[in-house]
């Protein structure tokens, strides 16, 4: 008789407990309410019109088009055009990325030692992200130009030819790659600072006992625990470096021909050059996936990575 009391104002406690629980919690589905109208209105209604618009020869402009098919997705798969920008955008996003997380975490090994000037150093290194990067773009133009570039007036100081940088399919590329390093190394510069400032140093000493190197140290303490912060930037880099636009716009303008075109270049050249909306799209729309297979892939590898401090 006992037992069957103590279950019942259990069940009795546990209803209680519940109640304000469930109130509270449906109280607050209200509070979503804008967020949820703001990315339904911005993100999503314009997403999926981008996916029906990919169907058309829609010009942009005009109000009378025609749906088509997948003659669109057909003309995209043997446009030559499409694997050129494709290999650039994968080049831009992968080597950004490595870049940036490379510089980033050397950056922040040195600024989490006892050093001089160390707050004017973070400052310095993340200065360039509070840039527009359509700025920077054109800061670094002025550097790598042709005509009157401050490269070539060293250059031709020192009694070399001059050379054309900005207009090599074989080093814009990798130009572009280093001014968007530069400016958003800072990034990944504060977040692998974070993650290791919130590494106990407990390891450490536990570790130095047992008489492990500097680079042991790193491998078996620093790391592992650093993979939170390495999963952040490594998904971050990736989607940045992949829709990478405005400093490709400001230093080639995508050129010369289309040899240093991103996606995202290529898309704005369709739509406002061409007048293509519609098979612009269809580059939107392979855009989106290739981000999310990587941004995804990234996420689930690093994240099988990571260990509890």
């Amino acid at each position: 008789m006992s037992e069957k009391v103590v279950r019942a104002a259990k069940q009795v406690e546990h209803k209680v407990s519940r109640k304000p629980k469930i109130e509270k919690n449906s109280s607050l589905w209200w509070m979503y309410l804008p967020a949820f109208l703001f990315v339904a209105f911005f993100i999503v209604y314009p997403f999926l019109n981008g996916i029906r618009i990919s169907f058309t020869n829609w010009n942009g402009f005009s109000q009378a088009y025609d749906y088509i098919g997948f003659q669109q997705y057909t003309r995209m798969l043997t446009d030559p055009d499409t694997w050129l920008v494709v290999r650039n955008t994968l080049l831009y996003g992968v080597g950004s990325t490595i870049f940036q997380n490379a510089l980033g975490l050397l950056y922040a090994l040195l600024l989490n030692q006892s050093i001089k000037f160390k707050a004017v150093t973070r400052t310095v290194v993340y200065l360039p992200v509070i840039i527009s990067p359509l700025i920077m773009g054109y800061i670094w133009y002025f550097f790598f130009a042709y005509q009157g570039g401050a490269l070539n007036d060293v250059l031709m100081w020192l009694g070399f030819d001059k050379i054309n940088a900005l207009g090599n399919p074989d080093m814009n590329i990798w130009i572009i790659v280093f001014v968007n390093t530069f400016q958003f190394v800072g990034i990944a510069m504060i977040i692998y600072l974070a993650g290791l400032q919130s590494v106990s140093r407990d390891f450490y000493e536990a570790a130095e006992i047992d008489g492990a190197s500097s680079f042991q140290q790193f491998k078996n303490i620093t790391l592992p625990l650093l993979m939170p912060s390495i999963t952040i930037n490594m998904v971050l880099n990736i989607i940045g470096g992949l829709k990478l636009f405005d400093v490709i716009i400001s230093l080639t303008g995508g050129g010369p021909g289309n040899s240093s075109q991103s996606m995202s270049t290529f898309m704005y050249d369709l739509y406002f050059a061409r007048q293509d909306a519609g098979y612009a799209a269809t580059q939107g729309v392979l855009m989106m996936i290739i981000i999310l297979i990587l941004s995804l892939s990234a996420l689930v590898y690093f994240r099988r990575k990571e260990v509890e401090a």
